[in-house]
Order: structure tokens, then sequence, then C-alpha cells
């Protein structure tokens, strides 16, 4: 499983010109779940997420996490983080998971976020979406649960 962690003034979902999801600051994150992921990667995502400190403290340093800032969560569904470019121009999906398997895997990301503390909103599922976000920072984090980066 994978996610792109940005930090956010502010970030919101549209589907069909109607505003679903919306958070102040916080983390904006995009989910792709793998053909190989199971429940213990959603759960370690969560809690690696959860607890990235990224936001700042007094002094201005990166050294608070969301909870810790009081931020909000939108998290949104992408099976694009699972492209592999390295072939050609046409990125390849076929690592991504099928949609039965990945909305399990999504909703227990969420829990866990959830379970947390935290105030998590979410996008739409297997959607045409469009995400609006005022980066901060802009502050992006890779992350990957079997630790490739």
């Amino acid at each position: 499983m994978r996610a792109t962690v940005q930090r956010v003034r502010e970030a919101s979902v549209t589907v069909d010109a109607r505003v679903v999801s919306r958070i102040g600051p916080g983390l904006l994150i995009y989910v792709g779940c793998a053909r190989a992921d199971e429940d213990a990667d959603a759960r370690y995502l969560a809690e690696k997420a959860a607890g990235l400190r990224i936001f700042p403290d007094e002094q201005g340093r990166m050294n608070r996490s969301v909870a810790e800032a009081g931020g909000e969560v939108l998290v949104v569904s992408a099976f694009t983080l699972q492209a592999d470019a390295r072939k050609g121009r046409r990125p390849s999906f076929d690592a991504a998971a099928a949609a039965e398997q990945a909305r399990p895997l999504c909703e227990t990301f969420v829990q866990a976020m959830r379970a947390a503390g935290l105030t998590v909103r979410e996008g739409s599922f297997q959607t045409h979406m469009l995400v609006h976000s005022v980066n901060d920072g802009p502050i992006c984090i890779l992350l990957d649960s079997t630790r490739l980066f």
C-alpha cells in the first residue's frame, strides 16, 4: 500500500459539481492499494501518516503531528499510486488491487486514522473526483507499507 501525504491549508473533493468532503488545515492523503496488500499494510500506513511530524512547532521546526497541530485529514483513494511507468510512456496498473479488495483496505486505513483520534473525511471511492488543495510548504511525503522508500 502506498500513500502520498500532503500538508495542506485546505482541501476538498467534488463529485458531479457537489462538494462531498472538505477540510481546513491538515493532511490530504492519497492512498493506493496493491494486490499483495492486507489489513496490516493499511494499519501500518495509517499509524505512520498519523504520526508524521510535519507541522511546525513554536520555533517553526517540523516537529508536530497532525493531531498535535489540531488538523483534519482527507483520505482519497487513488489506484494510480500503484502505477509502474518504468517501461514506455503508458503506465501499467497491473499491481493495483481490484476495487473489491481495495475498498475494504481503504476503509481499514480510514478507521485506523479515526482510532488515532483524528477527524477524517473521505473522497468518493471508485468515482471521478475533482480534488482541490492548497498545499502548505509544499510538504509531500511518500509512504510505502513494504518500505521501498
